[in-house]
């Protein structure tokens, strides 16, 4: 139908295969074109062909890895990527994260809270996509945002974050020194208001302070976080 909207491409990378076909059913009734691969070769071929606007993505795989996966996805065109994981240790979400992962969710998981990850990574996209169009810079102490490029520099130092990582950054840099909640960055930057699933925003945050030191983000205990306006 002219002027139709193109319906967003998912790809499921999952080699659980009950898992896999309720993903591919529930994501298909919200109206995505969803692809499945059950391995991470399968997956990098897919990747190509079916050039999906977002990915859910195993973190263990047969053969080459979730974490690998997306590593080389990120590197061949960086895509939204929700991380499903069974293990819960921070160091292993850290890991995913630090490769290009937006988001993750440990197993088993509600497929409703799925869904609305899922949307909300899209809407993020778009979302950056308008703000890069903004030609500022944002300087807080160390830290210098350039936003129309999307670039991190701390000491003068360029520093590769992931897609998650700036708009966290961004967010907090916006009003250096006022604490954040929880339940608002996660609401702000990853579009939904899970109580459950404050502990993404925690994780964010420690992946932020391994790049920009401890000092950078300052955390409030029982309340939220706050960029430090520290002197240059």
């Amino acid at each position: 139908m002219a002027g139709q909207v193109p319906r967003k491409r998912v790809l499921v990378v999952e080699d659980d295969a009950t898992i896999a076909a309720a993903v591919h059913t529930r994501l298909a009734a919200e109206g995505f074109e969803v692809r499945v691969a059950a391995d991470g070769e399968t997956a990098l071929a897919a990747f190509d062909a079916f050039e999906p606007d977002a990915v859910i993505l195993d973190r263990l795989l047969p053969g080459i890895d979730g974490v690998e996966v997306c590593r080389r996805l990120q590197a061949a065109r960086p895509v939204p990527v929700l991380m499903l994981t069974a293990l819960a240790e921070e160091t292993d979400l850290l890991v995913g994260l630090g490769v290009g992962a937006d988001d993750y969710m440990t197993k088993p998981f509600s497929m409703r809270e799925l869904v609305a990850r899922t949307h909300a990574l899209l809407r993020r996209v778009q979302r950056a996509s308008q703000l890069a169009q903004e030609d500022s810079t944002i300087r807080v102490g160390p830290v210098e945002i350039d936003t129309a490029e999307r670039r991190v520099l701390f000491h003068g130092e360029e520093v590769h974050l992931t897609r998650t990582e700036y708009d966290l950054l961004r967010r907090l840099a916006e009003r250096p020194g006022q604490v954040y909640e929880r339940e608002r960055l996660l609401s702000d930057i990853w579009g939904f208001t899970e109580a459950a699933a404050t502990r993404t925003v925690d994780s964010h945050v420690r992946a932020l302070r391994r790049k920009l030191g401890p000092e950078v983000v300052r955390t409030v205990h029982g309340v939220g976080y706050a960029l430090s306006k520290g002197p240059s």
